[in-house]
């Protein structure tokens, strides 16, 4: 690894945490809109979903060939999605017979989606998205106050 990927990995972790926690935003956002679905494409009330993060550990560049996506130390340079799950609780049975969805025993099969849950996920994603661009601002000063250290 070069200096100049030294100087462009900060970005690079930086970067690559915005773009997970926007899609984990998006994801509860999702989840949020569709707290009240009962009927989906697939059949059934809609599932609640979460991303998946882990390290970034493999030698794909994430921006391009100067940009590593591990530290020198064999560290793991940022953060990427590994997947997008469906949760696995269970859906919330709420007696309504005379809803469309309802079976035969008159109970509505309900999206396993808690919005206060969803809120404070959203609050949490928010932060994190912010404490990165927080770290991204200050890595790009003192990128700046390092290039004028010459003048």
């Amino acid at each position: 690894m070069g200096a100049l990927s030294g100087v462009f990995a900060p970005f690079a972790i930086s970067a690559s945490a915005l773009t997970a926690e926007r899609l984990r935003m998006d994801v509860i956002s999702n989840n949020i809109a569709n707290a009240n679905t009962t009927r989906t494409v697939e059949g059934g009330p809609y599932i609640r979903q979460r991303v998946v993060f882990s390290p970034r550990f493999d030698a794909t560049p994430a921006f391009s060939s100067f940009i590593p996506t591990m530290t020198p130390d064999g560290l793991p340079a940022g953060v990427r999605v590994t997947g997008i799950q469906k949760d696995s609780s269970p859906v919330r049975m709420v007696y309504d017979p005379g809803h469309p969805d309802a079976n035969a025993e008159g109970y509505v099969a309900y999206p396993n989606v808690n919005a206060v849950n969803e809120m404070v996920d959203l609050i949490s994603a928010s932060r994190a998205y912010e404490a990165n661009i927080t770290a991204f601002n200050s890595t790009k000063s003192m990128a700046i106050e390092a290039l004028s250290i010459g003048k």
